[in-house]
């Protein structure tokens, strides 16, 4: 698992932002950053539900420090842009359908009881412009949600 001052998995994923494009995120590096990346189990449920429509509350804040914020699942990118309409959410999610991300974060979990298998971990990293991890934080506990003040603290850091 990357950790804070390791350079940032670089992958490319379908994007859904109301179309589904392709995201790349070395090639956002310059002109996004800082991003942040929020993985999440899965749409349509409860807490992550609240998670993306937290940071969509608190986005205007990322706007002001010149961030991106993308979620990440391993939805499908029609699922999401789906989930993204019902939530209102302004910013994209990355479909890691193929659980390549999560692979290369190391954040997969499973939900034996249910029989989910490789999901992530919910989980945030914040990339700078050189593609350096600046921030992460991983929940080995799927309820709990991520101190956005503090995500944010670590995007003005970098901003």
């Amino acid at each position: 698992m990357p950790a804070t001052g390791d350079a940032a998995p670089d992958f490319t994923a379908p994007l859904a932002n109301g179309d589904v494009d392709e995201f790349s995120l070395s090639d956002e590096l310059g002109a996004e950053a800082p991003i942040v990346l929020a993985f999440f189990p899965g749409a349509f449920t409860g807490v992550c539900t609240e998670e993306m429509c937290t940071f969509q509350d608190r986005l205007a804040a990322f706007d002001e420090l010149d961030a991106s914020v993308y979620g990440v699942s391993r939805d499908s990118p029609f699922a999401l842009n789906e989930f993204r309409a019902q939530n209102d959410l302004e910013f994209g999610l990355i479909s890691d359908f193929n659980k390549e991300i999560i692979d290369e974060y190391g954040i997969e979990m499973d939900f034996d009881d249910l029989g989910v298998y490789g999901v992530a971990k919910r989980s945030v990293f914040v990339v700078d412009a050189d593609g350096e991890i600046t921030y992460s934080w991983v929940s080995d506990d799927p309820g709990v949600e991520p101190e956005y003040a503090e995500v944010e603290a670590a995007v003005e850091d970098v901003a």
